[in-house]
């Protein structure tokens, strides 16, 4: 779980044994004597976490807190100091630390302390990044049903990981969307995020975009081209459609996944590339496994973590929240404050079945703003496959009718 961390102390040979235990640890660590050099470091790369002595020559710890605090907020501080007290520890977290340890500190217990930290500094971008998306940044992470609040919470502890991750769900539900948000919240976040639409190019179109060919490889190939796994290295590559492609492109992904090698099309020379692997698809791929349409070997190796995103119909609860993210993301595009919506169109929204789900209510709100010109929005800006009530009404809106008029809605909505 790579971190770049800083380590400030004027005590050379502390600061080096601090900085050389740290980088065994698997962090990129830098280290500098004093703290003014603390704050051009800071101020040349951001860093995940900044372990400080408190008493040093010049500028104090305690100042040198004081501006990072200032200055850059999330950038996360560990306090050692060799004068522990009480009132010392409690000055330093007033200040901005977000530990405190006191020197000489056993080293297996700095790195509990280190990663504690970068534990919960995960945890908090993967909650900024979903909070982003609320406020339609990238919309769609919206949890408000127990069955979105459990799947971010597996998403937060599947991030902190390069184990495989299957996303799973209907079109339009938000797969890339989430996608997005394990790599933003992930040790790889600094790297690439590289997307493969798997079902929209031919089998060997995929295979020449995933894992690049090489000059003459096949008619057109004038050139060397490099495939998404290489532009991938060190980030994350989002294999979407995964379970459109065909048995030979099954193979390949296998054996890259099982090995971390692969060859260009048209190549001999074996390659390795560095790379995560997210997984979608809108497919059951265990019954595509039983058919025998998906490698059953593949489909185990891909599901190691498997993230299902439920359709909208099933969360109603979540469609008044995106609504009010979409709202306010089109309105900002538009340069003007966010409308209102009428209680007609309210209902309607909150009734609709959204077969398209996410996706759908996305253009329905862009729509409605675009053609909107007041500060309400009037059920007259919806469109026309949302005028008949009886054919948008949800479980959740027929449940106040009597049974046999709610079995024929049902049944309306179905067809």
């Amino acid at each position: 779980m790579s971190a770049t961390i800083l380590v400030v102390d004027d005590d050379a040979s502390l600061r080096r044994a601090v900085r050389d235990r740290v980088a065994h640890w698997g962090h990129v660590v830098e280290d500098v004597a004093n703290g003014a050099a603390a704050l051009a470091a800071v101020d040349r790369r951001e860093f995940d976490l900044v372990i400080l002595d408190l008493w040093m020559p010049g500028m104090s710890g305690l100042e040198v807190l004081a501006r990072l605090h200032a200055t850059t907020p999330d950038t996360d501080v560990l306090v050692l100091t060799a004068h522990g007290s009480v009132d010392v520890a409690v000055e330093a977290i007033r200040a901005g630390a977000t530990d405190f340890l006191q020197k000489p500190a056993e080293f297996e217990l700095l790195r509990t302390r280190v990663d504690a930290i970068l534990e919960r500094r995960r945890g908090r971008r993967f909650a900024a990044h979903v909070a982003e998306s609320r406020d339609g940044a990238t919309g769609g992470l919206v949890a408000c049903t127990p069955a979105m609040k459990s799947l971010l919470e597996t998403a937060t502890k599947a991030a902190k990981s390069d184990a495989v991750v299957l996303i799973t769900g209907e079109s339009g539900v938000g797969k890339q969307v989430l996608a997005e948000a394990i790599h933003a919240a992930s040790p790889r976040r600094a790297g690439p995020f590289v997307y493969v639409n798997c079902v929209a190019l031919s089998d060997d179109l995929v295979e020449s975009t995933l894992f690049g060919h090489e000059k003459g490889a096949f008619t057109g190939a004038i050139a060397r081209k490099l495939g998404r796994l290489e532009m991938a290295q060190g980030g994350t590559a989002f294999l979407d459609e995964i379970g459109d492609t065909s048995e030979r492109f099954q193979t390949k992904l296998l054996h890259f996944l099982e090995t971390g090698e692969y060859e260009r099309v048209g190549g001999t020379k074996t390659l390795r590339a560095d790379c995560r692997v997210l997984a979608a698809t809108n497919k059951d791929l265990k019954r595509a496994v039983d058919a025998g349409a998906f490698r059953a070997d593949l489909y185990y190796r891909l599901d190691v973590i498997h993230l299902e995103i439920p359709p909208l119909r099933e969360r109603p609860a979540d469609v008044l929240p995106l609504v009010d993210s979409f709202l306010r993301r089109f309105a900002h595009e538009q340069g003007r404050n966010p409308p209102r919506l009428s209680e007609e169109t309210e209902r309607r929204l909150a009734s609709h079945a959204w077969p398209g789900n996410v996706r759908e209510l996305r253009n329905v709100i862009e729509r409605m703003v675009v053609l909107g010109t007041g500060d309400v929005l009037t059920a007259d800006l919806l469109p026309s496959s949302m005028h008949d009530g009886a054919a948008t009404q949800t479980g959740r809106a027929s449940d106040a009718l009597p049974f046999a008029e709610s079995v024929e809605a049902f049944k309306r909505e179905r067809i």
